[in-house]
């Protein structure tokens, strides 16, 4: 749907132009050399501003226009799954039944008949990691949510990075549009001989380095920031749904009451219902 609006933005802006008696050819005449001062100036500023993480991070983000959310329905279903199976083993067999998962969850069964979830390396280590704590003896729930708050803080502020990088990006393009505008300028004084028709086309040349410069910030470049920053939510919103259920079970609430916490804390359209998550939990094998 996203490239669809993109699509939808050219058609409408040009077709617009057009209609109201715009020419083309003038944009497309001076498009290459004012569009590669604009982008080829904002690629190196956001080069020159961000660390090689954040970088990395942003490329790889830009599935965004093809998987606008990190998590859909069935991953948190399967999530839930993992937290209901690991609180059962606690409340069954103890805490100290867990300890193999924990200590070497890329081995372990428990976490392999979850395929999604055993891949997401960031979410089953803060998972583990919490299990650890709680093993070791700390079950103060008060404890553990601050502790919990603060990593999801920091996690949120990392995962924000890519969208705050293109969002700066965003604002300073228009600026940079008016560089390319100036630039053209200077090269119209330069043939200030020539007749009026040869510099009207230099002259609107020129302005096509302003259009282009806020046509890319509002139509584009603003737009990414503003899904990579939605994909960067969903990606924090899952460690959110294991802290919700985390804190439920140390509270004394029975593995299924856990993981139904975490259920109704998700938003509605990747909320499963409670018959689907009933479903699926009394499909579970028991945790050995």
């Amino acid at each position: 749907m996203k490239l669809v609006g993109f699509v939808v933005v050219i058609v409408c802006v040009f077709a617009g132009y057009m209609l109201a008696g715009g020419k083309m050819a003038p944009i497309l005449h001076a498009l290459p050399f004012e569009g590669l001062t604009i982008i080829g100036a904002a690629v190196g500023a956001f080069i020159v501003a961000n660390s090689g993480h954040t970088i990395k991070a942003t490329i790889k983000g830009m599935n965004c226009m093809i998987k606008p959310e990190a998590h859909n329905k069935e991953d948190y279903i399967e999530l839930m799954s993992v937290l209901y199976m690991v609180f059962k083993l606690a409340r069954t067999k103890g805490w100290l039944a867990l300890e193999s998962h924990i200590e070497n969850p890329e081995e372990s069964e428990l976490f392999k008949q979850f395929p999604g979830f055993h891949g997401n390396h960031h979410a089953i280590i803060f998972l583990c990691d919490y299990l650890r704590i709680i093993s070791m003896g700390n079950e103060n729930a008060h404890e553990i949510e601050a502790l919990m708050d603060e990593e999801i803080e920091t996690l949120e502020h990392e995962k924000m990075h890519p969208s705050h990088a293109i969002q700066t990006m965003a604002d300073g393009i228009p600026a940079l549009g008016i560089v390319a505008a100036v630039l053209g300028i200077i090269k119209t004084m330069g043939s200030i001989t020539e007749p009026p028709e040869v510099l009207g086309k230099m002259i609107g040349g020129a302005l096509v380095g302003t259009f282009l410069g806020v046509f890319l910030a509002y139509g584009f470049v603003g737009p990414i920031a503003s899904a990579l920053g939605t994909k960067g939510e969903s990606e924090v919103l899952y460690y959110r749904c294991i802290k919700v259920s985390i804190l439920s079970f140390l509270n004394g609430s029975a593995p299924q009451i856990a993981v139904e916490f975490s259920r109704k804390f998700l938003p509605h359209h990747v909320q499963p219902t409670f018959l689907e998550l009933e479903e699926k939990l009394n499909e579970l094998p028991s945790p050995g």
